[in-house]
């Protein structure tokens, strides 16, 4: 007589025979490396935007090839580049130099290759916002003598940020649905567990529902917070159709 089919709640429980820690696991390190390759991002797009308006020529030309690259190459290739060619390269340099391999865990890898990604988005992203700030603002600045630094703090990241928020919500909502791709190098993220639950049970529309409540979740959430935020960055500020 067939053994009967554990029902949903059953395959969703927290504790083992359930599954459901198992998703929640990968969801959490998900969310993780999401933040991270977000931050690292974030980091490369300011420099970058900050570069690419204010640098030297050499230094815009090489920006335009990593934006120009990124963005033209799809992030899965991207992703197994960083995830394994670029260690290898390294760790043959530690050899011809006499030096023993370095191991590099999927947490920083995951990281260090979606930041990447998502660096040459966030470099066009302020690169847009920072044009966008009324030139009469920040040559206002300058008269009154403000330093490049003071200048960007007090004049040109406040008056940017409404610009900038939409286009950083977007690459945010982004960075959490690519985590999916470090399932094909084995890092135990959302997408991975689900198809090892999923392989296991045989319960695939089961999990695969669970894991996208759980992304949607994630979005539903991320989408008050960024209201927010972009409420609080806009305070001040007239609405497009009543300054005109």
């Amino acid at each position: 007589m067939p053994l009967a089919q554990p029902g949903i709640f059953e395959l969703l429980a927290p504790t083992p025979p359930g599954w459901g820690g198992n998703l929640l696991r990968g969801f959490i390190n998900s969310i993780g490396i999401g933040m991270g390759a977000f931050a690292v991002g974030l980091l490369i797009g300011t420099g970058g935007a900050y570069g690419k308006l204010y640098g030297g020529a050499v230094l815009r030309d090489l920006l335009k090839v990593y934006t120009t690259l990124v963005r033209a190459v799809p992030e899965l290739v991207l992703v197994l580049l960083i995830f394994f060619a670029v260690p290898d390269l390294i760790n043959r340099l530690l050899e011809t130099l006499g030096y023993g391999p370095v191991d590099v865990s999927g947490l920083v890898a995951g990281i260090v290759s979606l930041g990447l990604v998502q660096g040459a988005y966030a470099t066009e992203v302020l690169r847009g916002a920072i044009l966008a700030v009324p030139q009469g603002q920040i040559e206002a600045g300058r008269s009154f003598g403000m330093t490049p630094t003071t200048l960007m703090r007090r004049i040109t990241l406040p008056a940017m940020l409404p610009f900038a928020i939409p286009g950083l919500a977007n690459l945010w909502l982004v960075a959490t649905k690519n985590t999916a791709l470090l399932a094909v190098v084995g890092f135990n993220e959302l997408t991975l567990e689900t198809r090892q639950a999923a392989g296991a049970t045989k319960a695939y529309f089961t999990f695969f529902m669970a894991a996208g409540v759980l992304y949607l979740l994630l979005t539903l959430i991320s989408n008050v917070f960024i209201g927010r935020v972009e409420h609080w960055a806009s305070r001040g500020r007239l609405p497009i159709a009543e300054s005109r």
